[in-house]
């Protein structure tokens, strides 16, 4: 370990999911480097997640840049973001942000003395740049990294970091949910043509009410459309959370919810960070990339080549069957109820 290293950057201006699939490499980037500071560049709206992990020390937000579409560019913001990272005089700077194809514009700008990531070609690779590896999953891409910069790390698993302040969100809702007792289905995404149809998620979320579960819908402000549709859909009543829930609330729900069916996207993480079993319809061709590495405890279905509905639902009873059963065995003997079994669709 570099002894001389006091302050790390780390540039990741992305989203939820992004960065949870980052969280394993940059845990192991805060292990090795022990006594640094470390500081986290993100889009604004990301700080209350990057505030809950202990491993960073300092969250910067970052203003936007030409060819970077996450959030509008703000020049005079930029010009205010460089002249502050230059006075924090930063040793080392981690590029996690994809390629290289654009970001390494402005990130020679910030002073660092030492610059290290991905780049585009094996031609631009070298001791601090490593070729970005195509067909790896998001997690093992930044752990492939560290391997090329020497860093140790000891696992990959996904963590999110939950607070005493979690349960107060959820609390403060005054909903009567009861844990392990209901189905998370979260029929958004941040594009639409990674949504899989609304009236199969009506319909598997039906056949969850049939089996003895309350139905929750999740989905944040900008996906309250998208989560009446749903329910009008429905034939039974669901209760809506969509929109009415903190960071902080959503990831108590899905932590306490006996399963999530949903798209590929941030709350399919945060259902693999936090161990509740998933089923997650990957719409976008990459489920190699982005699906949950527990494939015993999640299921991703790759809709482009298997467009089955059956499929999807087989897949929910068989993930409802083998948790019930679980959750069974786990159950103290003075408490056990006879459950209730479904056949396989055939």
């Amino acid at each position: 370990m570099e002894s001389n290293i006091k302050k790390i950057a780390i540039f990741r201006a992305l989203q939820l999911g992004d960065i949870l699939c980052a969280m394993p490499a940059i845990k192991a980037i805060r292990e090795y480097y022990s006594q640094a500071e470390i500081i986290f560049i993100g889009l604004a709206h990301t700080r209350s997640l990057i505030e809950r992990f202990k491993c960073i020390d300092q969250f910067v937000a970052f203003p936007g840049y030409p060819g970077l579409p996450e959030q509008e560019f703000d020049p005079l913001g930029f010009e205010t973001f460089v002249n502050q990272m230059h006075e924090k005089e930063i040793d080392l700077l981690f590029q996690l942000q994809g390629n290289g194809s654009v970001v390494y514009e402005f990130l020679n700008m910030l002073g660092a003395k030492r610059v290290v990531g991905f780049c585009q070609t094996i031609e631009q690779q070298n001791e601090d740049l490593m070729c970005y590896p195509e067909k790896l999953h998001e997690i093992d891409r930044h752990l492939a990294l560290l391997s090329h910069l020497k860093i140790n790390y000891n696992n990959d698993e996904m963590f999110f970091s939950t607070l005493e302040q979690d349960e107060a969100d959820f609390k403060a809702l005054d909903f009567k949910l009861k844990p392990k007792e209901y189905i998370c289905i979260h029929p958004g995404s941040r594009g639409k043509w990674r949504q899989w149809p609304i009236a199969y998620f009506a319909a598997i979320a039906d056949f969850c009410k049939e089996r003895g579960f309350e139905v929750v819908i999740t989905g944040n402000e900008n996906e309250i459309a998208i989560a009446h549709e749903l329910a009008s859909k429905m034939k039974y009543k669901p209760l809506i959370l969509t929109g009415k829930t903190s960071l902080g609330a959503i990831s108590h729900i899905i932590e306490n919810a006996f399963a999530l069916i949903a798209n590929c996207t941030g709350v399919s993480h945060i259902a693999a960070a936090v161990k509740t079993p998933s089923i997650i319809i990957s719409m976008d061709g990459e489920p190699y990339r982005w699906g949950p590495k527990n494939l015993a405890l999640h299921f991703t279905i790759d809709w482009n080549l298997n467009p089955d509905y059956k499929f999807v639902l087989r897949s929910v009873i068989e993930m409802i069957n083998t948790n019930q059963t679980k959750l069974e065995l786990e159950r103290p003997e003075d408490n056990k109820e006879p459950l209730k079994k479904q056949e396989l669709l055939h």
